[in-house]
């Protein structure tokens, strides 16, 4: 049995930053590519970065790009995602998912609950 649990959402004023965190159980974390996602109310749900099973490659979508950071750290089966100078428009439930590090969701094979995050200006 994967599973992925995640912790770290909550509320925020914009400008705040979140430290997202996700812990990889049931497989050998290390050779799964890990992405984040993000669905806000009413709307489909998107990539927001990856990162690949040895940390040297990441790649976020534009609109966090120089804001967010993932990393991962293999000896303890857990990736985060650093949110720094968060906007309303961040506002949504992020989920961690592993898989085959793509910007695509489909290639993702596992997935975390989701925990919400909320900027309010």
């Amino acid at each position: 049995q994967v599973q992925l649990v995640e912790s770290g959402g909550g509320a925020v004023q914009a400008g705040g930053s979140l430290r997202l965190s996700c812990v990889f159980s049931g497989r050998t974390f290390s050779s799964y590519a890990m992405g984040w996602f993000r669905q806000a109310p009413g709307k489909e749900r998107e990539f927001v970065a990856t990162i690949s099973w040895s940390g040297a490659y990441t790649y976020y979508e534009d609109s966090v790009k120089g804001r967010f950071t993932t990393s991962r750290d293999n000896g303890d089966n857990t990736v985060y995602l650093q949110m720094n100078n968060l906007l309303p428009e961040d506002t949504a439930v992020y989920y961690c998912a592993a898989g085959a590090g793509t910007w695509n969701e489909a290639d993702y094979d596992y997935w975390g609950q989701g925990t919400q995050v909320t900027v309010y200006s």
